[in-house]
């Protein structure tokens, strides 16, 4: 056979057969969701699980983990330690196996864990995989072991290096450069925000956070302890302490239901929005699932029979719906399942149908007593109900008004649309401005193939202190479902967001670069995370990122975008160098606003994600509630955090 027709056939030896560990490390993103920012976070996630595994299995009350200097990350816990006797079916040591084999762990052995956390049990292997260097000790039986390995190959096998009176799991990884080739920097905010939620959910233990990059004005590393007594109720009083509560207590309960243990803790306040959140096995089910199910219908059922028993309904002239019971609720439903079935996109909708009927069971007794129990508070919550129902109608008016006018109006869009000439919404992209006088020079600047422009007047509602039906009625945001093509209901829920004429796979947040412009992307934002979220979970929401200096001395001309660029330039440039500030896109002409913020091959837009759905709730709360310096404080700080596309 010629070698021409060899390079082109298909046998038996073209096909790979990888081994679990080199399938990771050539399909990573199949195991952490991406190797971008969330997935080198998601690192830490998986060798935490291991911890808190031996937590829920009632063996270990510490967890610490250290961000190091060099941004390599440690986590010891006072476990049992990783076992390291021979493993009978491989021959080698167990803490072996556990790092190098896909799918090994105790977690599979139901005598071992009867619950556990992780969705694909991958565990510390995979992350070992994905490391250029790892090492694992080992404190058990009165004795150290260690073992060390490169891009997850052992290095040596597994050695006593000493005594001890300790016990427990210390693992240290750097994420491999070969893998994480966006950036291998942690932030800290987003792990701290995980670890804060590990420790609500799994009350009485101890997790420590250490930042050894950065110290505080006393010299010590920065670092915050996490630690809950009271486990969902305190979660609640911190996602709501931006909120103002109607009741006087959280309803709380926690037991065993039908075999399987429910957590639910849940208050009323003066919000219009519904934020309920829902955990198995600590995975935060962002997509919900049957357990969530279970809580809606508890709810309605319970809260439903004492209204009507009550007779606070007698005068009402139409039916109250399920959505009017959850109006201005903050809920957490978290579960433990031995066997977890997960459905959905992402893996993170639960599918066991026995779950609904416990927790049904089990809000239904826990409100039943409250309401009994408190009287005052059962009536608040009824007129609440009430308020909500009618304030549904209006906004249903409302939302008619927005779907006719997507339908009848002039090719359905609104007038201060600069439409682009492209079809196909993969390939267009809209700019949301701020202003008529930005939006006027974007549109001049802009390539008009594939950018639309929508210039916004002004500051846009605060949907968060809004009433449904008067966000509907607003005509900034009645412009903005337009123009996108988005509508509200389906088949399946009349409420859901409706992607399927979405115009644009781009939506950009394009607003002046001071805070102001802050303020108002952080309005727009809000109103997204709020009523079009599904936008922002497929990747569909960017800002834009306009430089804040021009610098220039004869010819040369360079843009800063912060002031360390600034400096950075100017020393470059050296004297007569001169420095425009750009108070605002308005500023810029055309050509300048094209050149630094618009023109695919030289712009930076920063990729809107949800990594924490309900940190995002609390932050969203936080920065819209009536305390403007907290607002400003945080957008001043927090605003440099984003993905890059560049």
């Amino acid at each position: 056979m010629s070698e021409e027709i060899n390079k082109g056939s298909y046998s038996a030896d073209s096909i790979q057969a990888l081994e679990g560990m080199e399938h990771v490390r050539m399909r990573p993103s199949m195991y952490i969701g991406d190797v971008g920012l969330r997935g080198l976070h998601h690192l830490v996630y998986e060798v935490i699980d291991n911890s808190i595994d031996e937590a829920l299995a009632g063996h270990c009350d510490k967890i610490t983990v250290i961000i190091n200097e060099d941004n390599s990350i440690t986590t010891e816990d006072n476990g049992r330690g990783i076992p390291v006797d021979i493993h009978k079916k491989e021959g080698v040591s167990a803490l072996e196996v556990v790092m190098t084999k896909i799918g090994a762990g105790g977690k599979f052995d139901k005598d071992s864990y009867k619950v556990s956390g992780g969705l694909h049990g991958v565990g510390v292997s995979c992350v070992n995989a994905l490391s250029e260097h790892l090492k694992a000790t080992v404190f058990r039986d009165g004795k150290i072991y260690e073992q060390e390995y490169e891009r997850g190959k052992a290095m040596y096998p597994v050695k006593q290096t000493g005594e001890t009176d300790r016990r427990g799991t210390t693992v240290t990884f750097k994420p491999d450069p070969q893998i994480f080739t966006q950036t291998l920097i942690y932030v800290y905010e987003t792990l701290a925000s995980r670890l804060r939620e590990l420790a609500y959910l799994n009350k009485g233990i101890t997790i420590v956070l250490v930042d050894e990059r950065e110290k505080d004005e006393k010299g010590d590393f920065l670092g915050e302890t996490f630690h809950s007594t009271e486990g969902l109720s305190e979660f609640i009083k911190y996602l709501d302490s931006n909120r103002d509560p109607i009741m006087k207590k959280v309803i709380a309960f926690e037991g065993e239901k039908n075999g399987v243990p429910v957590e639910v803790a849940m208050i009323y306040n003066t919000s219009y929005s519904e934020n309920l959140h829902s955990y198995v096995n600590n995975i935060n089910t962002h997509e919900g699932g049957t357990h969530l199910s279970g809580f809606r219908r508890g709810l309605t059922h319970t809260l439903k029979k004492y209204a009507d028993e009550s007779g606070m309904l007698d005068k009402l002239k139409f039916d109250i719906a399920g959505d009017d019971f959850r109006e201005g609720l903050t809920a957490i439903v978290s579960v433990k399942v031995q066997e977890p079935q997960f459905e959905g996109q992402t893996k993170t909708k639960l599918g066991n149908r026995e779950v609904s009927a416990s927790v049904s069971q089990a809000v239904s007794e826990m409100l039943t007593n409250y309401l009994e129990e408190n009287p005052d508070d059962a009536k608040i919550i009824v007129q609440k109900v009430i308020l909500a129902a009618q304030a549904r109608h209006a906004a249903q008016k409302a939302r008619d008004m927005v779907q006719r006018k997507t339908v009848m109006s002039i090719g359905g869009l609104p007038g201060k649309l600069s439409d682009c000439s492209e079809q196909d919404p993969e390939k267009c992209e809209i700019y949301l401005v701020e202003g008529d006088s930005a939006g006027g020079t974007a549109k001049m600047g802009r390539d008009r193939a594939f950018q639309a422009i929508l210039p916004l007047r002004g500051k846009i509602l605060n949907v968060e202190k809004a009433m449904t039906h008067k966000v509907f009625e607003n005509e900034e945001i009645k412009n903005i479902f337009t123009a996108l093509g988005v509508t509200i209901g389906t088949e399946e829920d009349p409420r859901a967001l409706n992607l399927s004429k979405l115009r644009y796979h781009k939506i950009v947040i394009m607003c002046d670069a001071d805070i102001d412009g802050s303020h108002i992307e952080t309005l727009i934002l809000t109103f997204f995370f709020r009523y079009m979220k599904e936008l922002i979970e497929n990747g569909h929401v960017y800002i834009a990122t306009p430089p804040l200096f021009l610098v220039k001395k004869g010819a040369k001309k360079e843009y800063a975008w912060n002031d360390e660029e600034r400096l950075a330039l100017m020393e470059r440039y050296g004297d007569g160098a001169k420095i425009q500030r750009y108070k605002g896109l308005g500023e810029m002409n055309a050509i300048q606003l094209w050149d630094t913020t618009m023109n695919p091959e030289f712009r930076t837009l920063r990729q809107i994600q949800v990594d924490n759905g309900t940190e995002a709730d609390r932050i969203f709360s936080m920065l819209m509630g009536d305390d403007v310096p907290p607002r400003r404080e945080f957008i001043e700080k927090n605003a440099i955090y984003a993905n890059i596309d560049a």
